[in-house]
């Protein structure tokens, strides 16, 4: 099903938040402190504030967490982008052939159908546990949603754009690049952000997954083997801070691709 909400809807959304925002977040954080003080084993599950923040400190002065966070970002970008370069292609070229419609779109919907974490132990088989098929499941992540919006998005072009292309004879290519993509773009876009938190989440999964490595999800693991449970809360807030910061980059990057719309 094509999903309604745009760009805009989500810039729109962003700027109507205000402080209300923040009293979940601290009554969360008030329990989490407080549950932290009642004895040894709430101590060890629910660390204290103190601690975390002392530990968050040492960690952003050393090199540990920036290589971690270099590594799955660097992973994360690798796979969204040729995840959302095969799938804006594969889109295409199914919504513009009815021939390759035939030909890929059963398989396509068959293979989305298989959960990702399902895929794994036969991609550790084919790939090993190494940098290939650790962005093989962010590439798989990235290419679903955007190849049906892709291709969701050029079957419900108006008719009257293709009259206008008609009108004009364009050929083929010029028919695609001045009139059926920018008509499909909003569309695209719509894949686009909602692969993005599909890859980072992908990227952090096939870390733990695929035990090899540096990576904050490789982080969390050794974090875990070690009863660090203040590297773990650093590590799971890492993952969120900066999944919401590239949410937020693209959003408001679309946002600019798509002002036209606006006009």
């Amino acid at each position: 099903m094509k999903s309604t909400v745009s760009p805009h809807t989500l810039g729109a959304r962003s700027r109507r938040l205000d402080w209300r925002m923040f009293i979940l977040p601290l009554v969360l954080l008030s329990a989490w402190e407080w549950a932290s003080h009642q004895d040894a084993a709430h101590t060890y599950a629910f660390t204290p504030l103190e601690t975390v923040g002392t530990t968050l400190w040492e960690l952003l002065r050393g090199a540990d967490l920036w290589i971690n966070l270099g590594a799955s970002l660097k992973r994360t970008l690798w796979g969204f982008a040729i995840g959302v370069l095969l799938g804006i292609s594969c889109g295409t070229v199914m919504a513009t052939s009815r021939y390759a419609e035939r030909a890929i779109a059963p398989l396509y919907h068959m293979l989305r159908q298989i959960p990702l974490i399902g895929l794994i132990p036969l991609l550790s088989l084919w790939f090993g546990n190494g940098e290939c098929a650790k962005i093989l499941v962010v590439m798989l992540a990235s290419f679903y949603p955007v190849v049906l919006n892709t291709y969701e998005g050029f079957s419900g072009i108006d008719s009257r754009h293709i009259e206008v292309a008609n009108v004009l004879e364009l050929n083929r290519t010029w028919r695609l690049f001045q009139v059926l993509l920018p008509a499909a773009l909003p569309s695209i876009i719509t894949g686009v952000l909602q692969a993005l938190p599909f890859a980072w989440i992908s990227a952090v999964g096939s870390e733990l997954f695929f035990n090899a490595g540096s990576g904050l999800g490789a982080l969390m693991l050794n974090a875990q083997a070690g009863a660090r449970m203040d590297v773990l809360v650093i590590a799971v807030l890492a993952v969120t801070v900066l999944g919401s910061a590239m949410n937020t980059i693209c959003v408001r990057f679309a946002r600019r691709l798509t002002r036209w719309e606006r006009s």
